[in-house]
């Protein structure tokens, strides 16, 4: 594999409940693909919606990362403490005309195909820094949407090859900032990713299709965006996608080396039964110097 010394990678989970097997597998990926370029391997709680955030999950998930032998190379970011930055980015989009305000509700959107049945986009809106303080008390609730460019965008993947994907205008056009006045997902992640100086993604393939969408983001903040990897999401027995939303079982803090042999088994890279004797340590040294993306599969997807 090449050695990319200013590789940049992170791991960036939602506190809305403790690690599960799922999220192990990701965050080992991303560490050993860091670590495989002798890069830096960062962690960021993405705790942006505290209506979803149990008190204890954030404590939850640092100690599991902590037991599994996974540490941050620098301090840990939280998102709940960066809201400034978030608005300063907003305001740039809006003054540089990449975003909008949207009063229009989900079913209005839905029932109109995606299409702005107040004109939210083509209509020529000012807000400033004070009333996006305040949006969620504006006596007509908005959101702040980004507006995309109709693209063909093609770029290539880490593990999956050349990707292909259609960005609509107004359609796809993805939420910034919420009614509620919570940030989203879309904005916070690209600033982020910019500020902390991240070059390479390592994430689940469940969220491959808002790749093409967030590149047009990085590139109306004048930044270049990151090389993706998407690994396949682990499947229940169910067939469903491991998540905390179906419940599934926190990891066992107790017996992290048997937990990181399985996420290796997992990521196809068939660790040697004596790890299983080891400590977390050997097996983390072990799998650093025989990491192979390529081997990881597609069947999940």
């Amino acid at each position: 594999m090449t050695i990319l010394r200013n590789y940049r990678g992170r791991f960036a989970p939602s506190p809305t409940g403790p690690l599960h097997f799922g999220s192990l597998v990701t965050a080992l990926a991303s560490y050993l693909e860091a670590k495989s370029c002798e890069g830096r391997w960062l962690v960021r709680i993405e705790d942006l919606d505290p209506l979803r955030e149990p008190s204890e999950a954030t404590g939850e998930i640092l100690n599991s990362l902590d037991a599994h032998g996974l540490f941050s190379d620098e301090p840990v970011v939280f998102q709940s403490r960066r809201h400034e930055v978030y608005h300063s980015a907003i305001e740039h989009l809006l003054n540089q005309g990449r975003a909008y305000r949207c009063s229009c509700s989900r079913k209005e959107l839905q029932t109109n195909h995606g299409r702005h049945p107040q004109q939210c986009r083509s209509n020529n809106f000012s807000i400033n820094k004070v009333a996006i303080h305040n949006v969620a008390n504006n006596h007509q609730p908005f959101a702040i949407r980004y507006a995309l460019n109709d693209e063909q965008c093609q770029w290539r993947d880490q593990l999956l090859g050349p990707q292909h994907q259609t960005v609509r205008s107004e359609i796809d056009d993805p939420v910034l900032l919420r009614k509620e006045g919570f940030f989203a997902y879309q904005l916070a992640v690209v600033v982020d990713d910019i500020e902390q100086g991240i070059t390479d993604v390592v994430r689940g393939s469940d969220l491959l299709e808002m790749t093409a969408q967030q590149r047009q983001i990085y590139r109306a903040l004048g930044a270049t965006p990151p090389r993706w990897l998407h690994i396949p999401v682990i499947l229940n027995d169910q067939g469903q996608k491991l998540s905390k939303q179906n419940r599934a079982p926190a990891l066992d803090n107790d017996r992290p080396v048997k937990n990181v042999f399985e996420a290796l088994v997992a990521l196809g890279q068939e660790p040697p039964a004596s790890l299983l004797m080891g400590s977390v340590t050997d097996s983390l040294e072990w799998a650093c110097g025989h990491w192979h993306r390529g081997a990881i599969h597609l069947t999940h997807r």
